[in-house]
């Protein structure tokens, strides 16, 4: 890992065309990235996460937790989740996201992937609940992971490394048009917490 790179403060978009991604490089500096990868692992309400596939209920070793302005109800792989209240860690990394970004987010999931062979599959972050083509900000802590996209009609693909306290951000038609995903491997074993702040449009049950 290269201590001393900066933010990029002008990305480029990484996509060939129908959508946009932004990778802004290395966004939080090593000392304060380390405090909130350690901050996360021990203060987050993490949970194995569910989903219910082909009517069988599953149960991943992968961990998440959902927060938010209000408690909001998400839906996605047929289970839904209910929104905590933020904590003061999200709320620091939400402002600092936002300042960086210029859009406001209302919501945050966490993904917590213990080591390698932990990952997702190919998917659009395209749920109801969201807002249609808004912005979803991706922040890393922990070990560095690949990260791909495939086009859903041309499955043309690319992939980036994303480091420890860095930014990448989905815009525009991306998820109508794209996939991502996390690719397992068997070659890295430590864990890596990843935030993704977003915007629910759903009403409060």
């Amino acid at each position: 890992m290269d201590l001393f790179r900066d933010t990029i403060t002008q990305p480029k978009n990484l996509l060939p065309k129908d959508g946009i991604v932004k990778y802004y490089g290395i966004l939080i500096p090593l000392y304060n990235a380390d405090h909130y990868f350690a901050r996360l692992l021990s203060s987050i309400q993490w949970k194995n996460d569910e989903a219910i596939i082909f009517g069988k209920h599953i149960v991943t070793k992968r961990k998440v937790a959902w927060y938010a302005d209000d408690p909001f109800e998400y839906t996605y792989s047929n289970t839904t989740k209910r929104a905590l209240p933020w904590t003061n860690d999200l709320l620091a990394l939400k402002v600092i996201i936002e300042n960086k970004v210029g859009e406001t987010f209302n919501s945050c999931l966490l993904n917590l992937y213990h080591n390698g062979s932990e990952g997702m599959a190919w998917h659009s972050d395209g749920e109801k609940d969201l807002k249609k083509n808004g912005t979803i900000a991706s922040l890393s802590f922990g070990v560095e992971r690949k990260f791909s996209f495939k086009h859903k009609s041309t499955k043309e693909t690319l992939s980036i490394v994303l480091e420890h306290g860095s930014l990448l951000v989905m815009a525009g038609t991306t998820q109508t048009f794209w996939q991502h995903r996390l690719p397992t491997t068997k070659k890295i074993h430590e864990p890596r917490i990843n935030l993704t702040f977003r915007n629910i449009e759903c009403q409060i049950n």
